[in-house]
């Protein structure tokens, strides 16, 4: 069970980093390196789900453009949404 989580958190990471809008990528795959690696399986599955939406929407709801619609509103996207504003080193 372990062995597939720790695939399932490589492959998001992955794609959370190769979406093909850089601006995109960029904040997905920093957001997935610093949080997929303690997220459960379900958190594995939401956060799957929110990666199957479309990268200009993302971003809409990423820089407060258009609001979240309900179908995706979880912790995980509480998460992002909070991860966006947060300085990196």
């Amino acid at each position: 069970m372990l062995e597939d989580l720790d695939i399932a958190r490589r492959r998001l990471r992955f794609r959370s980093w190769h979406r093909g809008t850089k601006e995109t990528d960029l904040i997905l795959g920093s957001f997935a390196d610093a949080h997929v690696g303690g997220f459960d399986a379900a958190q594995l599955d939401r956060y799957e789900a929110l990666l199957e939406e479309e990268d200009p929407d993302i971003y809409a709801w990423l820089t407060g453009g258009v609001a979240a619609p309900e179908r995706v509103r979880s912790d995980v996207l509480e998460l992002l949404l909070k991860f966006r504003y947060q300085p990196r080193p």
